[in-house]
């Protein structure tokens, strides 16, 4: 086998691999000696089938599977003895596309090698970590928001008109073709108006009614409607207004913590103090994140593939898009450019992810199976009802695995960065923490 350079520029490597026919047909009669014990055949007993037959009975398939393994194994062997890794899978053809059986095989790889990454002293970074309490007002504060959550309705004054987030109770029928269907009535409903709980266009009609007043509402079920019967189908709604009440906060007492779990109102002051520092950990860690990696950015400085910043300005110029048309749910889009800044960026986002891989890697960071275990049970919340059907699409699914593993795995390493760097605490008010968040998107 002979490997023979034909591109070395910047990261970018080409090599030509010739496989000759000996070599080829070595890996074939090495594969057939290999099986012959176990193949039985007609006229002869089980490993005492002579090698010619065997040859001409199995050797065009296991021709395609040597040449492969040849290939593979000359691949893995030039990486290892090169030292070399490639950015992303290797390029690779035959050349002799009118190849034919004993004939050598010739083959191109090309492929973009990651950089040689710095070394780093962390000892000379300087981050800033903010630090805020909860004080009495935003547990007050947080205090008021839940208790609105957790709102009562008291009628309004006679004659007025039900507003959006009024509670509405109704006695209603509903009619299809002028037959009522089953499901469709009910007596003393309370409808919060604006909750979408009902079918569209149903709530907006109530907006504006009074107490004591009938209403015809006139809808059309959705197409997609989970009742075939009705679905795309028009409907008329007799409605009748019994009563619009108007939404009130609830008493903030120990009642009200009771509703929430809490034994008294003392104690759910003190799981809200608990829930809000937690965010403020939470979001000072972000800003710090941001503080560190814009260090390590003016730090280091080698040579990128293009191949993947190409790749991440495309992914970035996306994400923009749907961002700035969240109307547009699909993906025919046809090919965004990436612009100056999406480029800029995205060489950002690939030097450093480099540079921490780098450094994740000699430090022997590792994402345990508890932390993989819980960030999959994290996401897994989102789908109620369909956990055990995520744990079993994440197992059977790597490029999802690695997806969740990712963030970890870099936390850890800026945890890393900054156990060596040189961090000073600030306190700060919950504003100014607030406000230090809302710049992390201005950039």
């Amino acid at each position: 086998m002979q490997v023979t350079e034909t591109l070395n520029e910047g990261l970018k490597r080409a090599y030509a691999i010739t496989v000759t026919a000996a070599e080829l047909d070595a890996k074939v009669n090495e594969k057939l000696v290999e099986a012959q014990p176990e193949i039985e055949m007609k006229g002869f007993r089980k490993g005492k089938v002579p090698m010619p037959l065997l040859r001409k009975q199995f050797g065009q398939r296991l021709l395609g599977e040597s040449m492969q393994e040849v290939i593979d194994g000359a691949m893995n062997k030039h990486f290892e003895d090169s030292g070399d890794r490639p950015a992303m899978q290797p390029a690779v053809k035959m050349v002799n596309e009118d190849w034919k059986e004993g004939d050598d095989v010739n083959v191109e790889m090309s492929y973009e090698k990651l950089p040689e990454v710095p070394e780093v002293d962390f000892s000379g970074i300087k981050i800033e970590k903010l630090v805020a309490k909860a004080d009495d007002a935003s547990v007050d504060e947080a205090l008021a928001n839940l208790a609105e959550t957790a709102q009562d309705f008291k009628d309004r004054k006679k004659g007025s008109k039900a507003k959006d987030g009024d509670q509405v109770v109704i006695d209603f029928l509903g009619k299809v073709d002028g037959v009522a269907f089953d499901g469709g009535a009910a007596e003393d409903y309370p409808l919060v108006l604006g909750s979408g709980s009902f079918i569209p266009g149903f709530e907006e009609q109530l907006v504006g009614v009074k107490a004591g007043e009938e209403k015809a509402v006139e809808v059309k079920f959705p197409e997609e409607y989970g009742a075939e019967n009705l679905a795309g189908k028009d409907a008329v709604f007799d409605v009748t207004v019994k009563a619009v009440k108007e939404p009130v906060a609830a008493e903030i007492n120990d009642e009200l913590a009771q509703k929430f779990g809490a034994e008294d109102l003392e104690a759910l002051k003190g799981q809200i103090r608990e829930r809000l520092e937690a965010e403020y950990v939470g979001a000072a860690r972000a800003v710090m994140k941001r503080a560190l990696l814009d260090e390590l950015d003016g730090l280091v400085s080698f040579d990128l593939p293009p191949s993947l910043v190409e790749a991440e300005a495309k992914q970035i110029a996306h994400q923009l898009y749907h961002e700035e048309h969240p109307d547009d749910h699909g993906h025919d889009h046809g090919e965004i450019a990436p612009t100056d800044e999406h480029n800029k960026l995205a060489e950002r986002r690939v030097r450093l992810g480099l540079l921490l891989a780098e450094l994740g890697q000699k430090a022997e960071v590792e994402v345990t199976d508890s932390e993989m275990t819980q960030a999959i049970m994290n996401q897994a919340r989102q789908y109620p009802g369909q956990e055990r059907a995520f744990f079993d699409y994440v197992r059977q699914n790597p490029q999802m695995q690695q997806q969740l593993r990712a963030p970890i795995f870099e936390d850890k390493v800026i945890d890393h960065i900054a156990a060596g760097a040189q961090v000073t605490e600030k306190e700060v008010s919950k504003d100014d923490l607030q406000k230090a968040v809302e710049a992390l998107d201005d950039e």
